[in-house]
Order: structure tokens, then sequence, then C-alpha cells
């Protein structure tokens, strides 16, 4: 559509440039972090004025760009993995299956069964589409069961979408349907507050160990984080923290078997098959959607000099 001479952006295609923006945002502040960079330094290198950089952010993740930062430190990851270590500790003392549920949609994870994985899937009908995230385009597959894959792709390569699914459900029936994946897209990823307690249903195929740490990794709650080594000690298999991180890297369905809520000890983010600024741009989106005022008396005092980020 052209409106007063100039082709009007759809709202698809102004969220992937919003998410590009952050991207290259996130990429920029962690290469230079130890320089604290200024605020104009990383309007400039994305292309806007700082005032379009400071609605940028607000809109993306609802906080200016200087709350936003802090939540890409390693000051941050490692209080916040410590917080929600102890949660989980308080909540399994007390007989509860996790604190998950009181932040994330009501998710339920189903496992194929041995016979069905035997027979790779064969019989079973499986949607799949592309649409709009807040971190750039994604694929979503569901069956009558539940969804069984989510990932995040190339806006100008969804082909490839079809090319990770297929492997996973070699004798399937893959039939595309964009709207119905659009229209879930959109449920999976809408706002904690504006969540309907009407839940999602997962569908997945795994090694029951490969199934134990994903359903491990439902009990993270929202803007949570934890190190390998912390879900392991979950899993009651402490010594085995580099098996889990490989069964963390196999998830099939991203966000909503919270993979990326998994860092390192150290505090950094890590490797993430969809790319570490993704990840990071994840946990720090969950970070601003639970953000409180304590949370702003902790940041740090950088990226303007004396103006900082």
């Amino acid at each position: 559509m052209v409106t007063n001479g100039k082709p009007r952006v759809s709202h698809a295609e102004r969220a992937d440039v919003d998410y590009a923006r952050i991207e290259q945002a996130i990429g920029y502040l962690r290469a230079h972090a130890a320089g604290q960079p200024r605020l104009a330094d990383l309007a400039a290198e994305i292309g806007l004025s700082e005032a379009h950089l400071q609605r940028l952010f607000s809109r993306w993740a609802g906080i200016s760009p200087k709350r936003f930062v802090q939540y890409l430190t390693v000051e941050y990851a490692k209080r916040r993995m410590a917080q929600t270590g102890d949660l989980l500790d308080l909540a399994l003392d007390a007989g509860l299956s996790g604190p998950g549920r009181l932040h994330d949609l009501f998710v339920t994870m189903e496992a194929m069964s041995p016979g069905e994985y035997r027979r790779a899937a064969a019989g079973i009908v499986i949607h799949w589409g592309c649409g709009d995230t807040p971190f750039g385009p994604g694929c979503i597959a569901f069956t009558a069961r539940g969804i069984c894959h989510l990932s995040f792709v190339d806006a100008a390569d969804h082909d490839a979408a079809l090319q990770s699914l297929r492997p996973q459900w070699p004798e399937a029936r893959l039939l595309r349907d964009d709207p119905a994946a659009a229209a879930l897209l959109q449920r999976v990823f809408e706002r904690p507050v504006q969540r309907a307690a009407d839940g999602l249903s997962l569908w997945v195929a795994g090694s029951n160990f490969q199934v134990q740490v994903w359903r491990a990794l439902l009990q993270v709650p929202f803007a949570g984080l934890l190190s390998y080594r912390q879900l392991a000690a979950l899993l009651h298999r402490p010594r085995a923290a580099r098996a889990v991180g490989t069964a963390v890297a196999r998830n099939p369905i991203a966000f909503l078997i919270p993979c990326h809520r998994i860092l390192r000890e150290s505090g950094d983010f890590g490797i993430y098959h969809w790319g570490t600024e993704r990840k990071t741009a994840i946990c720090a989106w969950e970070a601003a959607h639970t953000a409180s005022p304590d949370d702003a008396a902790e940041a740090p005092a950088s990226v303007d000099g004396s103006r900082p980020v």
C-alpha cells in the first residue's frame, strides 16, 4: 500500500526491522561493554537519532535503553541465577512441581511413545508455517496432540524451516498453513500479563534423558536464569552438566521449552542455536516484562559517559 506517495510499511515489516535493530544494538553493546559506549554512539551505530532509539526500545521492550542495558551484564545474570536457584529450591522443598506456572502459560508436555518414535512419525499429519515473533520470523509446527517444533528463521529463507523440521519427523505428512501458524505464534509470544490461562500443549520426540531435561526446563520461571550445573542438580544429576547441556541444545521447541534461560556459570550467555544476540534479546525482553523498581535501582551507570545508556 502507498500512502502520501510513500510505501506503507506493514506491521510485520516494522516488527522485523525493529528486531534487527535491537539485535544490532545488543551486538554493539556487548562488543563495546568495556568502553561504556554513549547513547549517541549506539544511536549512530544503528542509524537512528537518540530520540528514535528511545522510542525503539520503548516499543519493543517497554523500557528505555538505559534500563535495558542492565539485563545484558554478567553481574545481573549471576544475581538472577542465584535468585532463580533459590526460588526453585524453595518450591521443590515445599513439594511443588516448580514456580514456572506462576509466570508462564500453563504448558503441558507429552513425549512420543517408543513405538511412535521407532515408526518415525509415520501416519502423523503435522501442520507448519511461518509468522512474526518479537525476535524475528518464526516457524512453528503442530499436530492434534500439541506443538512439536518452534524455531527462528531467516525472513528470506522460509524453506530452511522445512529443512530443519523434516529430519525430526521423517515419515510424517507435512502440510503448510501460514495463517494458522501466525495465529499460534501470536498466542505463544503474548506478553505475560496478557496471557490467558487456556494453556498450550507440547508434543516432543526424544530419548528418555532428553525428555527429562526438557521437562526440567519447564520449571525455570519466566525471566529466570540457571546455569547448566544448576539444571543438572535440579535433575539430581550434578555430575552430568555436559550431558544436560547437550540435551538442552537439542530442544526442538524454542522459547516454550526455555533453553534460552540456561547460561554458563560465569554469567556469559554462551552459544545458542539461533544466535547469541537472539538468546540475549529473549532473556532481556523477559526481564524487561517483569522489571521492578529494585531492578532500576541496581542498574549499572553506563553507556553514555555523562549520560550512560
